[in-house]
């Protein structure tokens, strides 16, 4: 019989859609299974400061379909000090709350993980991050939303670019992962795509732009803000100083990448994931991700869950270059 009677969830890091469709479900989980249920206010920022909140289901209805995050989050460096955290323990102590799901990326459980470490508080994860970089799910809450947001504005794009004959640099998220870049820059038909993951090959991309002048009105390459060439303005300087000719334009999507209504697989995967967590604090489990693997529900140690996904999927990369030739 599980010891779990009270349980809060938060949401840390950047914001992505779907966070609020994971929160409904966590909410109403708990609620299903006669569970007192809290919302933390601004992540770890309000665990530490006390922005803690009784949660029914009220609280998340008409929520599903907005984006964003409607707990907020934030930054805090003071859940990073040893006094931070004891504060934020003390806080969970008062309500007698025994169990965590935080939804974020891989700063949000590596916080989870120190937490656990020094106070044994048991954490479920739930990966919520449009980056899409995390081990241990195939897809990542609000990362389906987020590309859908690319192809809308790079289609688009490709409009003003084909009544124009213009060349167009987009640039889109992704410091450290190129996964935004390489699925969207396959849906959009773009060029090329260039993602950190790849040194850039300048020689070949400046080829195909060559090879493709005469037979294509107009040409889109994807950029991913982290790629080693240094963003769409240093790629646009480089094709301009070998083709003068060209009409350039630089675009960056920028945030509006993080916003908009989640798409129908971000909130199905939000509520899977949702009620996955819930039920796994109620089983004993702690410092776990749950996410999605082929269709079904897995868990995965927080510590392996942030080593950034670093190969990228080959045939895609191929599938680019195939259809862009």
């Amino acid at each position: 019989m599980s010891t779990i009677k009270n349980i809060a969830v938060f949401t840390s890091g950047g914001d992505a859609p779907g966070m609020n469709a994971a929160i409904r479900a966590v909410v109403r989980t708990g609620l299903y299974y006669n569970l007192n249920v809290f919302g933390i206010g601004r992540g770890y920022d309000g665990l530490v400061h006390d922005d803690l909140f009784a949660m029914d289901a009220k609280s998340v209805a008409n929520i599903i379909q907005r984006g964003g995050t409607i707990l907020k989050t934030a930054r805090s460096e003071e859940f990073r000090t040893v006094e931070g955290r004891r504060r934020a323990f003390e806080n969970l102590q008062k309500r007698g709350i025994d169990g965590l799901v935080a939804i974020g990326g891989d700063g949000t459980f590596t916080g989870a993980s120190k937490f656990i470490e020094e106070y044994n508080i048991p954490i479920i994860g739930l990966p919520g991050t449009i980056d899409n970089d995390l081990a241990g799910t195939d897809f990542t809450i609000g990362y389906d939303t987020a590309i859908n947001t690319v192809i809308e504005a790079v289609d688009k794009i490709r409009d003003t670019a084909e009544s124009h004959d213009r060349v167009f640099v987009v640039e889109v998220m992704g410091r450290d992962s190129g996964l935004i870049a390489l699925r969207s820059g396959i849906s959009v038909g773009a060029e090329c795509v260039l993602i950190p993951e790849i040194k850039v090959d300048y020689q070949a991309m400046m080829d195909r732009l060559d090879r493709t002048r005469k037979n294509k009105a107009s040409r889109v390459i994807i950029v991913a803000e982290g790629d080693d060439a240094g963003g769409a303005f240093v790629v646009a300087e480089r094709i301009k100083e070998r083709f003068p000719h060209y009409d350039l334009r630089v675009s960056i999507l920028g945030h509006i990448q993080r916003g908009g209504s989640p798409t129908c697989m971000d909130r199905v995967l939000a509520s899977r994931l949702g009620v996955a967590a819930v039920e796994a604090l109620m089983e004993g489990r702690k410092g776990e991700m749950a996410g999605l693997i082929h269709g079904q529900v897995a868990f995965t140690p927080f510590e392996k869950a942030i080593k950034h996904i670093g190969a990228v999927n080959d045939n895609l990369l191929r599938i680019v270059d195939i259809l862009s030739s």
